[in-house]
């Protein structure tokens, strides 16, 4: 039977897993339609609208929320046929307000084909997500966060929640020979006096080199990102948290409160306190 479906525009990151089966990815902006096989991932990053179907010339239907905000559950058909296709498809909410450059940086969509010994956690991960799917637990889980209401897919919860990992790593989370990871950056240590012979030390690069480098590819020098960082990092724990502006200022790098009320309004037009009520 044909069918294919499009998908508005949104404000989060989408991704499509095909389980089984075939089907086509049709961009937007009239680029040409992309096979999908068993295994394959698409990553949508801005959240862009698109179609899938099962040729590239099958009518697509809007596929739309219903008036509680939850989406149309597909009939149960029983056991999934020979010639049927298993999707999977999520989203990751974002905000857009202050988007990553990794994320601003990347393509409408990216296709990861499946291949042998490519992208093998993103692989274990698919591999884990069928086998739930196909078999799915049916104690339910506490209510988590994310959705507070009991999971009755805890696995394929928490592999969906985790592929943010690995398909961030696609994307330029670069390891040292032999395997080893990089140590942690001003990422996860934002409040640390990072300089830029340090941040060049840890990709294996001379101070002048790696600031040329990251200046080409990240748009910013890597002081102007750090700081980027740093008022992100603040913005987030002024919006999700109700620690003291001295606290917020601190794990965000900035030892004296007034230099960091100074740099947030700067950054964000207003001021911490006001931002804070605001959020």
């Amino acid at each position: 039977m044909p069918w294919g479906f499009r998908l508005s525009p949104s404000s989060g990151a989408g991704f499509h897993l095909v389980l089984q089966g075939t089907a086509w990815l049709i961009p937007p902006d009239g680029d040409a339609p992309v096979g999908l096989g068993p295994g394959d991932v698409v990553l949508l990053a801005h959240g862009t609208g698109h179609g899938l179907a099962d040729r590239p010339d099958t009518p697509l239907v809007d596929a739309l929320p219903a008036a509680d905000g939850s989406w149309p559950t597909a009939p149960d058909r029983g056991p999934v046929g020979a010639e049927e296709t298993l999707l999977l498809c999520g989203a990751y909410q974002l905000s857009r307000a202050r988007a990553h450059p990794l994320l601003t940086g990347l393509p409408p969509y990216v296709h990861l084909p499946a291949r042998v010994g490519a992208h093998p956690r993103l692989r274990a991960a698919v591999d884990l997500l069928g086998a739930e799917l196909a078999e799915p637990s049916r104690d339910p889980t506490p209510s988590c966060p994310p959705c507070s209401t009991p999971c009755f897919l805890p696995a394929a919860h928490v592999v969906a929640q985790r592929m943010r990992r690995p398909l961030h790593g696609l994307v330029g989370r670069p390891e040292r020979p032999g395997g080893r990871r990089r140590p942690p950056g001003p990422a996860r240590r934002p409040a640390r006096a990072w300089t830029v012979e340090e941040l060049g030390a840890l990709g294996g690069l001379s101070r002048a080199a790696f600031a040329r480098r990251f200046t080409a590819l990240v748009g910013r020098s890597p002081l102007a990102y750090l700081t980027w960082w740093r008022m992100t990092t603040a913005g987030r724990l002024l919006r999700t948290d109700d620690l003291p502006l001295r606290a917020v200022a601190e794990r965000s790098g900035y030892s004296a409160e007034f230099a960091f009320v100074k740099a947030f309004k700067r950054e964000y037009g207003l001021a911490p306190g006001q931002y804070r009520k605001g959020a």
